[in-house]
């Protein structure tokens, strides 16, 4: 059963995060006003929505970015006391928090929608004098209403779906549709079901998709309406992102974690939703200088047209740099990539290093060379240079991670301060333009692509193939088709990939159990630092122990001829007990029908 309550959580005002519990459902920037002048200011009411874009990361250097990473086989965190750590390694207690306030800003924002929502009086607010512009300021904000709604909504299911430690249910977080008075109702909510949250989230997207025009284009609107609807509302809620937010939770639903059953609609459902996305970025959104699918993600411009959905951005910012790039270079090296993450990578011919044809290529004592074209794009190794813009000759440094034979090590390696643990540190959000030894130091926006295109290639293949296969054509797209355009688009360095020929493709899709290992893979390397491959590991898992497995780092030895070898060593053991994260602590005390995830049982 729906609660039709809105969560206030985290007893908020004895955290000061308010001066009053009344505050809470103020506008942002104002102050308290009454419900009666409340509603005759149209730039309050518009505040509603507009401060929920505030309650979104806006950049990957977050425990949903590259820390999560850290928690997974891709990466490991260099604080050892860090909450993500902890999460990998058995250690998080009670007094741990790393998703709370994730939890927190979801029902802030739910609050904040269900107020304007509530007996459509957002959608009655006047607005602009003129009644046709209005309309379009109404019915846009009606419908990022709902849309922020259902992100938020899937944020909590992503985070908290799980079995209940008691009931043995599949749960997903309690759903609030209506406000209520902190002072007048006592909170007590139940988590509804799995299911029930899907629906309520699915619901939630078409209705936001009545009212929103289907993207945020200057040339899909009338010119006369550029002032109130186009280009300059990039970066809020949209149609094709509702439409994308539905792939992404029916590929988790349809996963083995939450359909044991196996049940093939909703990976039928997940495909079609992406190749709607798909659709409208290959026939509507490819214009002139606009998307192209072979185009190279630029990670530094917030108006990149492979994007779905992002963040808002930082602008001229060097967040990002100082925590990716080790002390020698005036970084932090907050994160390393695992050696696990390395090998994923597969040879440039396109064939895992495992593979008889990987193999050729592959040279132990030279593991880094004739690598795959996007390795050299994500990952800084041992010999690797930082090229200013990618040129390669102008090197701004040479990164060094060996460790000589009287003890001894270079610059950059494991075990000193502000270095990665593992040998390896992290490219791919870094502009390569920065340099913090120039007189005039250029830095570049950074924002957080929730959704891009390869999110959608990626949904679509592995839904395809669980549902007809990866040459399947019901779809008007086939599985392997989708992976062959990921596969043709240029690196982040704007390198050519399998342009021409990719054989590998052809071998795997010619069976559903190779290419879902195929797929599994690209898409880790493809979302590698992007906070997905957590999630991603857990709804393929049946069992525990596929999450227990050691995290391993480069061994680099220089020998006293100068020759260098490469081996690999343990560094971090993975220690979970459970295969989902445990509800806030606070609100599992405070709230008796609140119910914790199997597994935590030290949590209730």
């Amino acid at each position: 059963m729906i609660m039709n309550k809105k969560l206030i959580l985290n007893l908020i005002c004895a955290l000061g995060i308010f001066t009053s519990c009344a505050e809470f459902l103020d506008p942002y920037p104002y102050g308290r006003l009454s419900e009666e002048d409340f509603w005759k200011r149209q730039d309050a009411v518009q505040g509603l929505i507009g401060q929920c874009y505030d309650y979104m990361k806006r950049d990957y250097n977050n425990n949903e970015g590259y820390y999560l990473d850290g928690a997974t086989d891709d990466a490991v965190i260099t604080s050892s006391t860090h909450d993500l750590s902890k999460l990998s390694n058995g250690s998080l207690t009670t007094g741990n928090k790393p998703f709370d306030d994730s939890w927190k800003n979801a029902y802030k924002a739910i609050a904040s929608v269900n107020k304007f929502l509530k007996d459509d009086r957002g959608l009655n607010t006047r607005y602009l004098v003129d009644a046709h512009l209005d309309s379009l300021v109404r019915y846009r904000l009606q419908g990022e209403a709902y849309a922020l709604r259902a992100w938020f909504q899937w944020d909590l299911l992503k985070l908290w779906g799980g079995k209940g430690i008691e009931s043995g249910e599949m749960l997903g977080f309690p759903i609030v549709t209506e406000t209520f008075n902190i002072f007048d109702d006592e909170i007590n909510l139940a988590r509804n079901t799995y299911e029930e949250c899907v629906k309520q989230i699915e619901a939630d997207c078409d209705s936001a998709f009545k009212y929103l025009p289907i993207a945020h284009r200057d040339f899909l609107q009338d010119k006369g309406d550029l002032n109130y609807a186009g280009g300059r509302y990039w970066g809020r809620m949209d149609g094709i992102t509702t439409v994308a937010i539905k792939s992404n939770m029916y590929l988790t639903w349809a996963s083995p974690l939450f359909n044991p059953s196996n049940d093939k609609t909703r990976w039928e459902k997940s495909a079609r939703f992406a190749k709607e996305v798909i659709d409208f970025k290959l026939t509507v959104d490819n214009v002139t200088a606009g998307f192209a699918p072979k185009n190279r993600v630029a990670w530094t411009n917030p108006n990149f047209p492979g994007i779905i959905y992002s963040s808002r951005y930082n602008n001229n910012n060097d967040a990002m740099e100082r925590a990716l790039y080790p002390k020698g270079f005036q970084g932090n090296a907050v994160i390393g990539a695992t050696q696990e993450l390395v090998d994923a990578f597969p040879m440039k011919n396109g064939y895992p290093k495992e593979h008889p044809e990987g193999a050729k290529l592959f040279d132990p004592q030279n593991p880094y060379s004739n690598r795959d074209a996007r390795f050299y794009s994500a990952i800084f190794y041992n010999g690797a240079k930082a090229n200013r813009d990618n040129n390669t000759s102008k090197p701004m440094y040479t990164f060094e991670s060996w460790i000589n034979t009287d003890g001894s090590t270079a610059k950059d390696a494991s075990g000193q301060n502000a270095t990665s643990l593992t040998n390896f540190h992290v490219k791919k959000y870094i502009y390569m333009g920065l340099n913090w030894g120039d007189a005039s130091i250029k830095k570049q926006p950074h924002s957080k692509f929730y959704i891009r295109w390869a999110h959608m290639i990626l949904n679509f293949a592995e839904a395809a193939n669980e549902f007809e296969g990866a040459t399947g054509g019901s779809f008007g797209l086939s599985a392997k088709d989708a992976m062959k355009m990921l596969r043709e688009r240029k690196t982040y360095d704007n390198k050519d990939l399998y342009s021409s020929n990719d054989p590998y493709l052809n071998e795997v899709s010619v069976n559903t159990d190779l290419f879902r290992t195929f797929v599994r893979n690209e898409r880790r390397i493809e979302t590698c630092f992007e906070g997905m491959r957590f999630f991603d590991i857990r709804r393929w898992a049946t069992d525990i122990s596929e999450l227990n497995q050691p995290v391993h780092k480069a061994l680099i030895n220089k020998d006293e001829s100068g020759d260098i070898h490469y081996n690999k060593e343990v560094i971090r053991e993975r220690v979970y007990e459970s295969l989902y994260i445990p509800i806030p602590y606070v609100d599992i005390l405070r709230m008796s029908n609140l119910e914790q995830n199997e597994g935590w049982n030290n949590w209730i």
